[in-house]
């Protein structure tokens, strides 16, 4: 079956030529006009992801975003917004979206994001159920798996849930993956490349300001008065997790 895409974008020129990429490319498209026939679509039929313009008229996209997360809706969604300043893409994450494109932008981008928040949000396969003697081992094996810490942080990978401390974190998935990435590589520096591959499964290039704009974010949900930052920028390298 054919992954389906919601794609909710005014500028009907646009908004056919996306269609017919996606629809090339083997996506089940539905696409509509507006905020009000997107939540109605997403309601309806449920899609496997969602591409919203951010600057619809009535109901805007980070409108429908904010509506669809606070009904517990989690399917990723990817923003297209002519807004280049990082204020504004840091409101389109705050509303919930996982991912955002900036106008005008290269179809193969749109591809390769898509492909990254449906690769991250693809059911693991189900393992056979285990013997008599190994469940037990197994079972412990899984716990020690699902637990990470580093840095005053832990993560509980199964329920999706961070903490620096005592104080939980509220992260969208791709900041809980990027995280996830940090503290699995505590005191390494890692290069931007290397981050891009494994978050996003694409190298935006040098001009990109996408991971700048979410290591910036997750800054701002980690960091505490008095206590010492964790992400450390290297410069012309890329970034690293360390208490110090």
């Amino acid at each position: 079956m054919p992954q389906t895409v919601l794609l909710a974008e005014d500028d009907r020129a646009i908004r056919h030529a996306l269609e017919r990429a996606l629809t090339l490319e083997g996506y089940a498209v539905t696409a509509v006009a507006d905020g009000v026939e997107a939540l109605a679509q997403a309601h309806t039929n449920p899609p496997d992801v969602l591409v919203l313009d951010v600057m619809m008229p009535g109901i805007d996209g980070l409108q429908v975003c904010r509506v669809l997360r606070a009904e517990g809706d989690r399917t990723p969604i990817l923003m297209l917004t002519a807004l280049v300043e990082t204020a504004d893409r840091i409101a389109g994450l705050d509303a919930g979206a996982d991912d955002y494109v900036v106008k005008p932008f290269d179809v193969e981008e749109v591809f390769a994001r898509l492909r990254a928040l449906l690769r991250r949000t693809s059911p693991a396969p189900v393992a056979a159920a285990p013997g008599p003697a190994e469940g037990p081992a197994r079972e412990a094996a899984q716990g020690a798996g699902r637990h990470l810490e580093a840095a005053g942080l832990r993560m509980d990978l199964q329920a999706r849930r961070a903490w620096r401390g005592r104080r939980a974190l509220e992260l969208t998935r791709t900041e809980f993956e990027l995280l996830e990435l940090l503290v699995r590589n505590a005191g390494i520096v890692l290069d931007h490349s290397t981050i891009y591959d494994r978050i996003w499964g694409y190298d935006f290039g040098p001009g990109s300001k996408n991971l700048a704009v979410y290591v910036g974010y997750l800054r701002r949900k980690l960091d505490e008065p008095g206590a010492p930052q964790l992400i450390h920028t290297v410069r012309g390298v890329g970034y690293v997790l360390r208490e110090d």
